[in-house]
């Protein structure tokens, strides 16, 4: 992190390790998740599949049906699968792996499996990713360059011009590091060539404070005081009726005082909510047979409680944040530090809850949020 990342390329041989030992043991190690599969999710519609052929360069979005997409035999085609961490155990573990970076900084993993000579063409992306080849051979050629001009009229964003400066050929357990903007460019060297990338999200400033503050916003709702009516016994006759009243700019400036709203820590809880909400194509089923309030704290006690692969949980200090609500505020101690558990571990190891009244922790069960292990 202090040498490389958001500062400049970093590639890692061997960064999978299982992948080195099988080949010295004579053994054959591939993608835990195989083609077929990956085509099969192509097919779902709640996974974001896109699927990319060049000469000439033609993009198309999902689902799929298996005759849409091409045989691993065909060249020049790619087939991108977005978020496969909330639908593939393996890929949620590939993921787990990042959370050395803020989970507030995390977005998904992207798989991507291609025929020879596929690829999405030479681009950038505006964001940190750690590119992970794990099956097959794929050739990195990356360039540092200014020039970020796209060539037009095409569906994909293609750099016009891209001068390789660096390349390599990774095999399966080697990864590529790229901070955001560095142009590169991968071609599948086999095919079935399957990369994972681990992707971050890089929210505008714009997009961070409107989100914080229209939650800032709903929270006024919940302070009475500020439903008074504006008075003013002591405005004077004026020459200038068409001006914005200096009694009402001085009240709203006093109002704006007492509630300290100029003060980070008031824009910081929405701005958790709003990055802990989940993907747009997040989908939570609850229980089909849900446990009563008592039966679901017993059950506490038995088995390890975990967060659905979809779900998101970020922490503000002691508040802990899970899909966009605020599930720690007015729960009791022991079911705030659940909370933080969970936020920490992503899953509750059995523990004894006391009393059976419904809780944050009840509510998100029923919401499919949370999950007992298997």
């Amino acid at each position: 992190m202090k040498r490389y990342w958001h500062k400049k390329p970093l590639l890692v041989r061997g960064a999978i390790p299982a992948f080195t030992l099988a080949t010295q043991n004579g053994e054959s190690l591939d993608s835990p998740i195989s083609a077929e599969e990956l085509i099969e999710f192509a097919g779902q519609d709640n996974l974001e599949s896109r699927l990319v052929k060049s000469e000439p360069w033609n993009l198309s979005s999902g689902p799929f049906t298996k005759k849409t997409i091409p045989t691993l035999s065909k060249p020049n085609w790619t087939l991108l699968l977005q978020g496969m961490e909330a639908h593939h155990p393996a890929a949620a573990k590939v993921l787990s792996w990042f959370r050395f970076i803020p989970d507030a900084r995390l977005d998904d993993l992207m798989i991507s499996i291609a025929g020879l000579g596929g690829g999405v063409g030479p681009h950038f992306d505006s964001y940190d990713v750690f590119l992970i080849q794990m099956s097959g051979r794929r050739r990195w050629q990356i360039s540092q360059q200014k020039d970020l001009s796209l060539k037009p009229n095409l569906p994909l964003k293609i750099l016009q011009r891209f001068k390789a400066e660096h390349e390599w050929v990774l095999e399966p357990g080697d990864m590529l590091y790229l901070p955001p903007h560095i142009a590169h460019d991968g071609v599948a060297l086999d095919a079935g060539c399957q990369t994972w990338s681990v992707g971050f999200r890089s929210p505008s400033f714009k997009e961070l404070l409107q989100e914080g503050l229209w939650r800032l916003a709903e929270s006024l709702e919940n302070i009475p005081e500020l439903d008074q009516k504006f008075t003013d016994p002591m405005q004077k006759a004026t020459a200038n009726a068409e001006q914005l009243p200096e009694e009402l700019i001085r009240q709203i400036t006093l109002k704006l005082r007492k509630l300290k709203l100029d003060h980070v820590d008031h824009f910081l809880p929405g701005i958790t909510a709003y990055l802990s909400e989940p993907k747009q194509q997040a989908f939570f089923d609850g229980p089909i047979k849900p446990l009563s309030s008592t039966q679901f704290t017993k059950k506490l006690g038995l088995r390890k409680l975990i967060a659905h692969p979809q779900t998101r949980i970020l922490s503000l200090g002691n508040e802990v944040f899970c899909n966009g609500e605020n599930m720690s505020q007015g729960q009791r101690k022991d079911i705030a530090r659940a909370w933080q558990i969970l936020s920490a571990k992503k899953a509750l190891s059995p523990q004894k809850i006391a009393g059976n009244e419904k809780t944050s922790l009840y509510d998100a069960y029923l919401a499919g949020w949370l999950v007992f292990e298997l």
